[in-house]
């Protein structure tokens, strides 16, 4: 079975790797934040938001385009929880001003569904492509 499948039965699939990449991601990003090791800046915090955004556009007419590839129902859920997850948390972190653990469990979300939309795009292109053949 492919690495790419979206039917993995009670393997995780790509997908699944893909969540457990975001969790790690949000959890060390927030530890690192409430640690004071690194701080998420609001122009980086509009960059995350802008980038969302633009992957909403790029995935709805990718999405269109390859109605037939019927086996990546999965993965594009997953792009657009991460789209959704981003803009989201990306807006609330640009209204509202916050510090401490707070900001940081702030962070690790946005961070989170960040990773998750990277990660969920390159297994639905990796569907999109097997299914193609």
């Amino acid at each position: 079975m492919s690495f790419f499948s979206c039917n993995c039965g009670s393997r995780p699939g790509c997908t699944g790797w893909a969540l457990i990449a975001a969790a790690i991601v949000g959890v060390l990003t927030a530890f690192l934040q409430v640690s004071g090791v690194i701080a998420i800046g609001a122009a980086l915090t509009g960059v995350f938001f802008a980038i969302a955004v633009a992957f909403l556009a790029v995935i709805t007419v990718a999405a269109a385009l390859a109605r037939r590839a019927g086996g990546c129902c999965r993965s594009l859920r997953a792009v657009l929880a991460g789209i959704l997850g981003t803009i989201g948390f990306a807006v609330v972190l640009l209204v509202v001003d916050v510090s401490g653990v707070i900001s940081a469990l702030l962070t690790g979300a946005l961070l989170f569904f960040f990773t998750l939309l990277l990660a969920a795009t390159a297994c639905y292109a990796g569907c999109l492509c097997e299914n193609a053949e």
